[in-house]
């Protein structure tokens, strides 16, 4: 069963926005500082996944 490339992109989108959420919760509330860094760091991961697969699915679009 192929993955729909709206689900591809709605995934990689939400898993940015959730570690985000998490960082900003995290950092509001005055939690570890060192958990707050190694979440933005997930989160600038994630968004470079979340950018190549937009890119790939336009790619493949046309």
């Amino acid at each position: 069963m192929p993955v729909s490339a709206n689900l591809l992109v709605s995934i990689a989108v939400g898993a940015v926005f959730i570690v985000l959420l998490l960082g900003l919760a995290n950092m509001l509330r005055g939690g570890d500082p060192n958990l707050s860094q190694k979440l933005m760091r997930w989160r600038v991961g994630l968004q470079f996944v979340a950018v190549l697969v937009v890119i790939g699915v336009l790619w493949f679009r046309g």
